[in-house]
């Protein structure tokens, strides 16, 4: 998937194709987590689709529920979700950064490469 060490850095044209390969993947990943937990609230507290995409997109993002939850089952499921929403962001942001931290790393190991800059 990445090149070795020894080997030449990829062109611009290339690391541009493959950040934008890995934004999709994350991409992926948050609009998977979204669905997620629209279906949660949906099932769990009786939300329309617009208030559990509400809800959850707070939580995914950080800022936290809109509405009050009433049962055992959604407090259950909000409590759960956050805590998946934390993992997923700091996963979706390793995804996002890998390609430009080796690529960087990459620069270092290549032969030559510390007189261009």
């Amino acid at each position: 998937m990445f090149e070795h060490r020894e080997q030449e850095l990829i062109s611009h044209t290339a690391f541009v194709r493959r950040m934008a390969r890995f934004a999709f993947f994350a991409f992926l990943l948050v609009a998977g987590s979204l669905l997620f937990g629209m279906a949660g609230y949906r099932y769990f507290e009786g939300m329309s689709w617009l208030d559990a995409c509400l809800n959850a997109s707070m939580i995914l993002g950080g800022m936290g529920p809109v509405d009050q939850i009433h049962t055992t089952g959604g407090k259950l499921f909000a409590s759960f979700y956050a805590l998946f929403s934390g993992v997923v962001f700091l996963i979706s942001v390793g995804v996002l950064l890998a390609p430009l931290l080796h690529r960087i790393m990459h620069r270092f190991h290549v032969p030559g490469s510390s007189d261009k800059q």
